[in-house]
């Protein structure tokens, strides 16, 4: 006799609602690899098969068996970032009944958590004992850097859910023409840090050995436009559906992130490769990376600028001053020894009356550089009594740096930005302009 209610879902119909609650979100994004995996992972989940990492490498990626996990790193990668977009997405949409798909930490397994979960999932919810798993050096070092991330991810989403009051400068700097029409409303605030996509190279018995970066390849559908262009290539080269940021990036982003956060508004922070349309007309977007990592706002940023890029990223080129900035910072230099980088510093007005802020570099100590100017009320200051437009300007600064770091900086050109170009040039969101 069935003593739960007729209608009560089964186990594997709460999982596969939630399953496909994941996918309608598009969360998974067009990695073939992330959705394989997931609905891999949920076909195991639906069977009560707990797959081991090479039976996802064999059964979920379509390796052969000669696949060697302890020398490729495959599954734990794609793991490790099915299982971020999952926390992500439940995290910011939770189900209304509380449940939460989840891939426990050094398993490969999904499951389902939350209220009345372990009842209505026998033999889901239990973890492997500690003494049954047997992570390598280098899994116990990436779960301790993991660990201090998430620590001090956490410190920073509790100092901002206390809402302290803001220190004298950042408040200063708050106040100011640049930070207030990005802080002044209730349009949400997208801090996009400029990436970089990498894809795997094998060796001649099929294995990666090695990850190339290769500005003509920006996304997974670069490579697998290469690859059948070039048919030479299709084995060769290997979608990981990894990607990196300049370290620079994090130190910007700590500078200017007070300054943000302060405000209490809703505040996101995502990738350039990730970046979609609908986001530069509905938010403020602050861009903060490389002048190479722009990505699709690149476009924008040169499109009223009296700046374009010269023979490499490292080149700007004034075409109204007939002048050339080639940054030094790529070239090796003695660790006592000074060398020349630039940053590029854009306001805009966005599509649809948000703000738009581009905090770049050429290279590192350009990026640095940017970063402590817009968050120092006193360099700020100084910069705004330069600009003709409040809203609608762009600034080059020379910057000097030693060993990485950032010495001095000084504005070479602050000027206005042609607004009517921004939007009203071929592919520049004709539709969303008013």
């Amino acid at each position: 006799m069935n003593d739960s209610p007729a209608d009560e879902p089964t186990p594997n119909q709460v999982l596969l609602r939630l399953a496909q609650r994941v996918r309608d979100s598009a969360v998974l994004g067009r990695s073939r690899r992330i959705s394989g995996l997931f609905d891999f992972l949920v076909d195991c989940a639906v069977h009560g098969r707990v797959p081991k990492e090479i039976e996802v490498a064999i059964d979920g990626f379509g390796r052969s068996p000669s696949f060697d996990a302890s020398k490729n790193a495959l599954v734990r990668v794609h793991v490790h970032k099915l299982r971020a977009k999952l926390e992500a997405f439940q995290n910011e949409h939770p189900d209304p009944q509380g449940l939460r798909l989840v891939i426990p930490k050094g398993e490969y397994r999904l499951l389902v958590e939350g209220p009345g979960a372990a009842g209505a999932l026998p033999g889901m919810s239990q973890s492997i004992p500690a003494n049954q798993m047997q992570w390598s050096r280098r899994e116990r070092i990436a779960a301790l850097c993991v660990a201090v991330l998430l620590v001090l991810l956490l410190g920073l989403l509790v100092q901002r859910s206390r809402q302290p009051q803001p220190e004298p400068a950042v408040a200063a700097a708050r106040a100011s023409a640049l930070w207030q029409p990005l802080l002044n409303d209730d349009l949400p605030i997208q801090i996009v840090l400029g990436d970089y996509y990498i894809f795997g190279e094998r060796d001649a018995s099929g294995q990666v050995n090695r990850l190339i970066r290769d500005f003509q390849i920006n996304s997974s559908a670069d490579l697998e436009r290469r690859q059948a262009t070039q048919s030479s290539q299709a084995r060769q080269f290997e979608d990981m559906d990894l990607g990196y940021l300049p370290t620079s990036s994090a130190w910007a982003l700590g500078q200017l992130l007070p300054v943000l956060a302060a405000s209490g508004k809703r505040t996101r922070i995502t990738l350039a490769s990730e970046l979609d349309a609908e986001s530069l007309k509905t938010s403020h977007v602050v861009f903060i990376g490389y002048l190479s990592g722009l990505g699709m706002l690149a476009d924008r940023v040169f499109a009223g600028s009296r700046f374009g890029v010269g023979n490499s990223w490292d080149e700007l080129v004034d075409v109204e001053g007939d002048k050339h900035y080639v940054s030094e910072a790529g070239m090796p230099h003695p660790a006592a020894q000074r060398y020349r980088d630039y940053a590029l510093i854009s306001t805009f007005p966005g599509p649809n009356g948000n703000q738009h802020l581009v905090v770049a570099g050429t290279r590192d100590v350009g990026l640095q550089q940017a970063a402590e100017m817009l968050a120092s009320p006193r360099r700020l200051a100084e910069l705004l009594q330069k600009s003709a437009s409040s809203n609608a300007w762009e600034a080059l600064v020379e910057v000097y740096g030693m060993n990485r770091t950032n010495i001095e900086g000084q504005v070479l050109v602050v000027a206005p930005l042609d607004v009517a170009a921004l939007w009203r040039e071929p592919g520049a969101l004709q539709d969303a302009v008013p």
